[in-house]
C-alpha cells in the first residue's frame, strides 16, 4: 500500500458544540429549558395528561422566550423527543459603551464588542452606572446563536 491512498481532508466547523441536544419530553423539568416554535425558552409550568384508551400521554409545556419574555405552549407526547437548548451564562466586565453596544472582557482578558446594550430599563440601568464612572460586571446569556445581558452588578474593589 501507498502513503497516497491514507489521505483524508476532513471540514473544520465551529468548536463542535452543538446548539441544542434532544431530550425525551416526559424527561423535561420546570425551570429547565427547550425550544418552542425555534426560540430558546425557560420552562415556567408543564403538566402530563392521559389520553384515550390507545393514545399517549401528552405533555401540555408553558415556557418563557429567555431573550424575548415572550410565552410560549406546545403540547408534545411524553415519548417523543424536544430539542434542548445548550444556554450558556458568562460573566463579563464592562470596559465601554458605544453606539448601542456593550465592549467587554472575559476573566482571561478576552474582548467581546457584539453584545447589544438592551433597549430597556437594565439597559438604562447599565448605562447610568457606567456613566457614574462605577466599575460594572454583566451576565451575558447565550443559546442558539443570540446573546443577550440580562443582569448586572457592581464589580468587587480589588483589594
Amino acid at each position: 500500500m501507498s502513503d497516497d491512498e491514507h489521505h483524508e481532508t476532513f471540514e473544520a466547523t465551529g468548536a463542535g458544540a452543538s446548539e441544542t441536544y434532544p431530550a425525551q419530553c416526559s424527561s423535561l423539568r420546570k425551570n429547565g429549558h427547550v425550544v418552542i416554535k425555534g426560540r430558546p425558552c425557560k420552562i415556567v409550568d408543564m403538566s402530563t395528561s392521559k389520553t384515550g384508551k390507545h393514545g399517549h400521554a401528552k405533555v401540555h409545556l408553558v415556557a418563557i422566550d429567555i431573550f424575548t419574555g415572550k410565552k410560549m405552549e406546545d403540547i408534545s407526547p411524553s415519548t417523543h423527543n424536544m430539542d434542548v437548548p445548550n444556554v450558556r451564562r458568562t460573566e463579563y466586565q464592562v470596559l465601554d459603551i458605544a453606539d448601542g453596544f456593550l465592549s467587554l472582557m472575559d476573566a482571561d482578558g478576552g474582548a467581546k464588542d457584539d453584545v447589544k446594550l438592551p433597549e430597556n430599563d437594565l439597559g438604562n440601568e447599565i448605562q447610568g452606572a457606567f456613566d457614574d464612572g462605577k466599575d460594572i460586571m454583566v451576565c451575558i446569556v447565550a443559546a442558539m446563536g443570540e446573546e443577550q445581558a440580562i443582569t448586572w452588578k457592581e464589580a468587587p474593589a480589588d483589594k
